[in-house]
């Protein structure tokens, strides 16, 4: 297993810090653009929010980039608007598509979901994208983007945070067991 970079005291200094997608593309230009790139090869991917109960819940829903920004665009009554609203803790993972092959990657974004009321910012989304209306729409803070490929032999996982250094895990199976907390 090799780790390419870390950040001071293995990245501690960061923890709970977010950023919008500009801040991502600031701060780690290439990840921000292979994240992006498969985040559009599809329209529909996986959110995962918290129930009331603290359970997982995953729902299908279309995310965006525009303006800067990664907005997550959600049908009034939903519970998942429910989930965001009682805690704004999300993860995102991109459709994987078809097929094992892991082509493009397969990347996640996690942070807090932030609802946009301002209506001429809402106004102004909806005129760009079309979306079925009434709806509501949350802006991603992001606290952590995870890229996973492969580059044989290896599993190569690529993960930032803000606040942290860039680090690249390259590990076979072969490695011994790795926990990270």
């Amino acid at each position: 297993m090799t780790v390419e970079s870390r950040g001071a005291a293995d990245g501690e200094s960061g923890v709970g810090e977010a950023v919008g997608w500009s801040g991502v593309e600031a701060a780690v230009p290439e990840l921000a653009r292979r994240v992006r790139e498969r985040f559009g090869a599809y329209r529909h991917h996986v959110l995962a929010t918290v129930r009331k109960d603290g359970a997982p819940r995953l729902t299908g829903l279309e995310a965006d980039f525009r303006y800067g920004e990664l907005w997550l665009g959600m049908m009034t009554g939903s519970l998942k608007v429910a989930d965001l609203r009682r805690d704004p803790r999300f993860s995102l993972h991109a459709n994987p598509g078809p097929g094992a092959d892991l082509a493009g990657g397969d990347v996640r974004v996690s942070g807090r979901a932030v609802e946009v009321t301002d209506p001429g910012l809402v106004a102004r989304y909806a005129a760009a994208v079309g979306p079925p209306e009434p709806f509501h729409l949350f802006r991603a803070e992001l606290t952590e983007v995870v890229r996973t490929s492969t580059e044989a032999p290896y599993v190569v996982v690529e993960t930032w945070a803000p606040g942290r250094a860039p680090r690249t895990i390259r590990r076979t199976s072969h490695d011994p067991a790795r926990y990270v907390e």
